[in-house]
């Protein structure tokens, strides 16, 4: 999700305009309420971000936050009006939907003037079958004219930078049923169709100037149809916000030619990832150690092992390293300061310092101590309870500092 809207809400609103009003529920997308009027708080916001991969990022929104019986944010509609040097002017409306606590749809449709532009709807659906059945479904196209590769292994020398656009669209939908307590086992289908255009960063040279295809997999195009299943388990309390338990996943994806693959591969991932809350949940202990593994002939190089971005190594852009196995581990720390009440919103505001490490390689009998990078870093985050989460991460690597804005904790 590309948008950089509820951290700035959150740290812009004390200084900024907002109200409150009170509108007739049957004109608002809300879920069935017995309200007949819903309360709706608008907060008007300048956007201010950064990433490696895009750039500086500046523009306006207005964020609508609506409210259901309970007083919970039920509804959250964003549009906004960005202006990047890279991408041009981008218009964006963003949705996510809140009908209950088992179920949420999330919308982004973005349009640039240069180059990118996002259409996406996820939904998470866990009230089927008597709250036994979870189906998941994202469905997208963009084209990313940020992308960038710098070679293949831990080695790559950020001088070998290079820009492209991937021009993407595809489906990925799993469905999950407890096998035993707090089991669940998932099947799911993904495709994807990509292909490799130039990339909106000028001053870059672009991938296919430098690389053939022969060089590097999937690097003019390539089409993925893959088939996963994968066995969970859970103690979480919550889905969306959890504070304390572990939930491990394990994953084996197939690809074949025969049902349209490019070519044929393998992938394999392992995670475990836990919470540990002390005093009354001020303080959360939290890490996750995860591995994943690739293999077989020509697999395309995005659809390799990859660490870089606002989820595995957050001192690096996006994709930074690939190669067809990494080894993750992400620790952080996070500490409650207040609670604080605006516009009738109720946010919970937290640091999270925190360290990254992590590396690729052939496989994990190749690793080298100096095949991983450390990277520390400090996350701002603000929480309404139960399901939004805005965060700024800002994480520091041997190739200087990143800085991470967006929805949901990064892991």
């Amino acid at each position: 999700m590309r948008m950089t809207l509820f951290p700035l809400l959150i740290l812009l609103s004390a200084f900024l305009p907002g109200c409150t009003s009170y509108l007739p529920a049957a004109r608002l997308p809300v879920p069935a309420t017995v309200q007949q009027n819903v309360k709706v708080v608008s907060i008007p916001l300048p956007v201010i971000a950064t990433s490696p991969n895009e750039g500086v990022t500046y523009g306006a929104l207005t964020a609508f936050l609506l409210h259901n019986d309970k007083d919970e944010i039920c509804t959250l509609i964003a549009p906004q009006l960005n202006r990047n040097d890279n991408f041009g002017t981008t218009g964006t409306i963003y949705g996510a939907f809140y009908p209950s606590p088992q179920r949420s749809y999330e919308l982004n449709l973005s349009k640039s003037s240069h180059v990118n532009q996002d259409y996406e709807l996820r939904m998470r659906d866990q009230s089927l079958m008597g709250q036994k059945l979870e189906v998941n479904a994202f469905v997208y196209t963009f084209t990313d004219g940020s992308a960038r590769f710098f070679g293949l292994g831990s080695s790559s020398p950020e001088n070998s930078e290079t820009n492209f656009g991937a021009k993407e669209y595809g489906f990925n939908i799993s469905a999950g049923y407890p096998i035993f307590d707090r089991t669940q086992l998932f099947v799911g289908e993904r495709f994807r169709q990509v292909r490799i255009v130039r990339g909106a960063v000028q001053k870059l040279p672009f991938l296919l100037d430098l690389y053939s295809p022969e060089q590097i997999p999937g690097s003019d195009r390539f089409i993925t149809h893959a088939q996963m299943l994968s066995l969970v388990y859970s103690t979480l309390d919550t889905a969306f916000i959890p504070i304390s338990g572990v939930r491990a996943r394990l994953t084996v994806e197939a690809s074949f030619d025969e049902l349209g693959s490019s070519s044929n591969y393998r992938h394999y991932e392992a995670e475990v990832k836990g919470l540990y809350p002390v005093r009354d949940a001020r303080f959360i202990s939290v890490g996750r150690l995860a591995y994943s593994q690739s293999r077989g002939d020509a697999v395309p190089f995005l659809e390799r092992s990859a660490l870089g971005g606002e989820t595995t190594l957050r001192g690096y852009g996006r994709n930074r390293f690939i190669d067809s196995s990494y080894i993750l581990l992400n620790l952080e720390e996070r500490i409650r300061l207040f609670r604080w009440e605006v516009f009738g919103v109720r946010a919970d505001w937290e640091l999270a310092p925190f360290i990254d490490i992590g590396g690729v390689m052939k496989s994990l009998a190749d690793l080298r101590g100096s095949d991983l990078e450390i990277n520390p870093g400090l996350g701002f985050r603000a929480i309404v309870r139960p399901n939004i989460v805005g965060r700024i991460d800002v994480g520091f690597s041997r190739e200087g500092p990143a800085v991470f804005v967006g929805l949901g904790y990064p892991f």
